[in-house]
């Protein structure tokens, strides 16, 4: 039996070609190095025994393989469950084409302010309840507004008037 002499050593010597096995198997990076790591783990629990193989590089492959079906038959279980609860169609709601430019400056926005105004504009909300839904204060509110509908006005060349 042939012994290496320590995990890390392993590790270093085995790592490259045992991601590159998982991304053969996954098709995925991230997938690749999270199975790589997963069968490595493993392999660490259990060194004792491992290290001791004739081959250990041949255990930690194996791992990876039967973990890449289990991925690959979740994905599969996830992609049905998608397909089976995909909202149809008729839930998105139709923006009309002529509002596209506003509807990209209102995402360019910071976070806080796009979100106030697709609340206030596209569900025609109230402040307080805007408030509620972003748990802020109010006043906070009518600052996001205020601050978005300038930036609007002035990316979009529109006059505004008004407060929140």
């Amino acid at each position: 039996m042939r012994a290496v002499a320590t995990f890390e050593a392993f590790y270093q010597e085995e790592l490259r070609a045992v991601i590159g096995l998982a991304y053969a198997l996954s098709g995925s990076r991230t997938a690749a190095e999270d199975l790589a790591q997963e069968a490595f783990l493993a392999a660490h629990k259990s060194w004792d025994r491992v290290g001791a193989y004739e081959k250990p590089g041949a255990w930690v492959r194996r791992v990876v393989a039967n973990k890449s079906v289990s991925l690959f038959r979740r994905r599969m279980r996830e992609a049905k469950a998608l397909a089976r609860f995909r909202m149809p169609e008729a839930v998105m709601p139709a923006l009309p084409a002529e509002d596209d430019a506003f509807w990209a400056a209102v995402r360019a926005l910071p976070k806080r302010q796009a979100q106030a105004i697709a609340l206030h504009y596209l569900e025609d909300r109230s402040v307080a309840d805007i408030a509620d839904i972003l748990d802020c204060a109010v006043g906070t509110v009518k600052v996001h507004l205020r601050n978005g509908r300038l930036t609007l006005a002035d990316r979009l060349n529109l006059e505004i008037g008004g407060d929140a």
